[in-house]
């Protein structure tokens, strides 16, 4: 029981400080701090599948299951938003065309 409430009192700390921390960074900072959060990403995807590797319960395997499956989307959805973000500050080629007659 006790271990239970440790583990949720850790995740609503982390979730706060997160919050906080993403909160003070200045907006032209998110583009690096999206790319640095993806590798995290993919490290916690690592875990997950170690974690569904040794599981030995069905529960533990569908929680570890769902886990894989959130981090992969988490991971590759950060590299999309990432990708899309940094197509904004690449000159368009209409443009470009344009300039050039």
């Amino acid at each position: 029981m006790i271990e239970g409430l440790a583990a949720i009192y850790i995740f609503m700390l982390a979730g706060f400080t997160g919050y906080e921390i993403i909160s003070k960074v200045p907006v032209i900072l998110h583009t690096p701090l999206m790319s640095g959060s993806n590798f995290v990403h993919g490290i916690v995807l690592v875990g997950a599948m170690f974690a569904l590797g040794i599981a030995e319960t069905t529960t533990q395997q569908v929680i570890g299951f769902i886990a894989v499956l959130l981090g992969a989307g988490n991971a590759v959805g950060g590299y999309v938003v990432t990708e899309r973000m940094l197509e904004m500050f690449n000159p368009s080629k209409e443009k470009t065309k344009g300039e050039e007659s």
